[in-house]
């Protein structure tokens, strides 16, 4: 009949004369560990088979990065006086929480300091540095109206004037009023900033712009240009005119 003790009752004798070798690999394996433990956990050291899982589970990804200009959305999206303008404060409680600007793990694999804009998901990455990325929703082209490609933002304006093109013009003959363009400010299509696409060196005629419609961030509203709230725009800005050079965007 098999002995039962408990390492609190049984005599030093009784141990030794039952598990000699577990005793003795037990001490072992303390005296290792508490060397590891006084070098500060770098120490390593072949661990006895013990039946243990030692399945890998992969690189675990360090914490995305912090950014000041990401915090709560009653901040990111507060009124604003922005040269001369008072840009309203948006409702974000009525904006999808995934449309609204955010820090996550880029799913790109573009270089950092690269626009990637995603049709089909209503996304805009900014691809920074580590991994990740800053993501902004936004509204797109009405189907048949949409650009994609390779290209570069060859310049950006704060309040840009607005000139609709000529095919526009014709199918929305009121606008005729700014065929000479029409002066940026709170009301204009282009909204608080402009970042425009050249390709080859030939402008594109597609913007990556602010807009005044808010609620339109999500669908396919636009007539081919990529749409931001204000402040997301203001944002991607500020980033995009800190990089050295052109910077390139990827719309796909």
């Amino acid at each position: 009949m098999s002995r039962k003790f408990s390492a609190f009752t049984s005599t030093p004798q009784t141990i030794e004369a039952q598990a000699p070798v577990s005793r003795r690999a037990v001490l072992t394996g303390l005296g290792i560990l508490g060397l590891g433990s006084a070098a500060g956990c770098t120490s390593t050291f072949d661990m006895p088979d013990m039946g243990l899982d030692t399945t890998t589970t992969g690189t675990i990804r360090p914490q995305i990065s912090v950014d000041r200009n990401i915090t709560d959305n009653g901040t990111m999206y507060a009124s604003l006086n922005d040269n001369g303008f008072v840009v309203p404060a948006i409702p974000f409680d009525k904006i999808k929480p995934e449309f609204r600007r955010q820090i996550v793990v880029d799913p790109t694999g573009e270089a950092p300091g690269t626009i990637v804009v995603k049709l089909n998901e209503r996304y805009l990455y900014w691809v920074q540095e580590g991994g990740d990325a800053v993501r902004y929703g936004v509204g797109i082209g009405k189907a048949g109206f949409e650009w994609n490609g390779r290209a570069v933002i060859q310049y950006t304006k704060q309040w840009p004037t607005w000139t609709p093109p000529k095919e526009m013009i014709a199918r929305k003959p009121e606008l005729v009023k700014w065929a000479a363009g029409q002066p940026g400010g709170l009301d204009n299509p282009l909204g608080a900033r402009a970042h425009y696409i050249y390709k080859d060196d030939q402008d594109t005629g597609y913007r990556v712009h602010g807009s005044p419609e808010w609620w339109t961030i999500g669908t396919q509203a636009s007539s081919g240009c990529v749409r931001m709230i204000n402040q997301d725009v203001i944002d991607l800005y500020n980033r995009v005119r800190a990089a050295p050079g052109k910077v390139p965007i990827v719309v796909a």
